[in-house]
């Protein structure tokens, strides 16, 4: 390989390593500090008495899939009115546990919500697709939950 090629190789190798951490560094720094991704199991989600789980997602996919038992379902289209239905559940010292269907969802909720609160909020890493892939049980989503159009 002639020195030439070998600068140009040492070039490009230079800009993508600068641009991954620029890139790096600006999603780090959008983050807010109360937010955390957590690959949280199912088993986790049902049983910690410290998070409320809210299911974010839409009445016909909590019906398709299944939810997480105990979960609040409230379907996220705006900070206002979400926080206003989950103030209404959640404890003092609860963090709000937001899951969707991937995750895309819930990681763009949580960066919104989370200037508008006080306390964390996780981000369920993976959604309902990585839990029930996992092997969790979901249970059938009720009125009592929050889905209103539910038995």
């Amino acid at each position: 390989m002639g020195q030439a090629m070998t600068k140009m190789l040492l070039i490009a190798v230079l800009f993508l390593g600068g641009a991954t951490y620029a890139m790096m560094s600006m999603r780090a720094r959008s983050m807010p500090e109360n937010v955390s991704l957590a690959q949280l199991s199912g088993a986790e989600l049902e049983n910690d008495p410290d998070l409320l789980v809210v299911d974010i997602r839409t009445p016909d996919e909590w019906k398709q899939t299944g939810v997480v038992r105990d979960a609040l379902l409230v379907t996220y289209t705006g900070p206002e009115a979400f926080l206003e239905a989950v103030n209404a559940r959640k404890l003092p010292q609860q963090k709000i546990t937001l899951i969707c269907r991937s995750g895309n969802r819930s990681s763009k909720a949580a960066r919104q919500i989370a200037e508008m609160v006080e306390g964390d909020v996780i981000d369920v890493a993976g959604g309902m697709t990585r839990v029930l892939r996992e092997g969790y049980r979901a249970v059938k989503p009720t009125r009592e939950m929050g889905c209103v159009v539910c038995d």
